[in-house]
């Protein structure tokens, strides 16, 4: 049971007062996160809910007033308790749903975030552009994580055939247990190498999320992101640039003729990374594609003439 007055749905006397509701159970946790500052408490209600009950939006609706068993109060508690302590709801269910598919991730990865989802509308802005969309084309995710970017782009992509790098053995493993899950297996391959070490010959489309916090700012993010994400994924270094200064080094080789390089920015790096890569021989090919925030999230870059 969670400690302290934060919630608590078993009634004070065993066999006693009112019996919870599928619905009193969502406006307790509702309630008991709005008061703990939780971003979204209507919504991680429903989700927490849902997972400990194994019941999907529509589900829960219609069984509002449907009794608790007493395991499903506790279970319930033990997830509210991890909730208020910070800790993701993808991290507590095990999924994240990424371009409307369904996720898994681990402690290896990231969370896949909405503002990720510019560097795929970026990608597919280019590719329609060309009218490419149905071509052979070769796809490398540097970095791939739980495979977000690389997996969203293959479900557009029919004909494409798509290469995945990490550092992380975890990580990759999970990557390679979604795309099979998705039914894209076939047309991937994952790799262990440092960025682009380990990689020969070129690509279509390059794409990439690289570590951008610097290593001095760690300590003022957000505790969903700073206590429960790897810090492997997340620490670039003292200037947050490291890991764009890694794909530089072999960005030139690994785009194909008339391909492209797009990455995730940090807020307020459009301009260093834009420099980085100009010093590397790589043109940005317009200004950085803007997230819903109005931040500019998705660079793109080619080779330079």
């Amino acid at each position: 049971m969670i400690s302290g007055a934060a919630i608590s749905l078993v009634p004070p006397l065993a066999g006693k007062g009112k019996e919870w509701t599928i619905a009193g159970a969502r406006r307790a946790l509702t309630n008991a996160f709005r008061t703990a500052a939780i971003e979204s408490p209507e919504l991680d209600a429903r989700l927490l809910i849902g997972h400990a009950l194994g019941l999907d939006h529509a589900a829960l609706t219609a069984e509002a007033n449907k009794p608790l068993a007493a395991q499903h109060v506790t279970n319930i508690e033990a997830l509210a308790a991890r909730r208020l302590a910070h800790e993701p709801i993808a991290r507590i269910t095990g999924r994240k749903e990424f371009w409307s598919l369904a996720l898994r991730v681990n402690d290896a990865t990231l969370v896949p975030r909405p503002e990720t989802e510019t560097v795929v509308e970026a990608a597919l802005d280019f590719i329609v552009a060309r009218s490419l969309r149905a071509e052979r084309l070769r796809l490398l995710d540097i970095g791939t994580g739980s495979g977000a970017l690389l997996l969203a782009l293959m479900s557009e992509l029919p004909n494409a055939f798509g290469v995945g790098t990490d550092v992380s053995a975890a990580a990759l493993a999970m990557a390679r247990d979604n795309a099979k899950a998705l039914g894209l297996a076939a047309r991937c391959t994952f790799l262990g190498c440092n960025f682009a070490s380990a990689l020969r010959g070129r690509f279509d489309l390059v794409v990439s999320n690289p570590p951008y916090v610097a290593s001095g700012d760690m300590h003022s993010l957000a505790p969903e992101v700073r206590e429960y994400d790897p810090r492997l994924a997340l620490d670039g270094g003292p200037d947050g640039l490291d890991g764009y200064r890694a794909i530089a080094a072999h960005a030139e080789t690994l785009i194909a003729p008339g391909g492209r390089l797009i990455v995730e920015l940090g807020a307020g790096q459009e301009a260093a990374v834009s420099a980085l890569f100009a010093a590397a021989g790589l043109a940005a090919t317009a200004p950085a594609r803007k997230d819903l925030a109005g931040v500019p999230r998705a660079l793109s870059v080619k080779p330079a003439p």
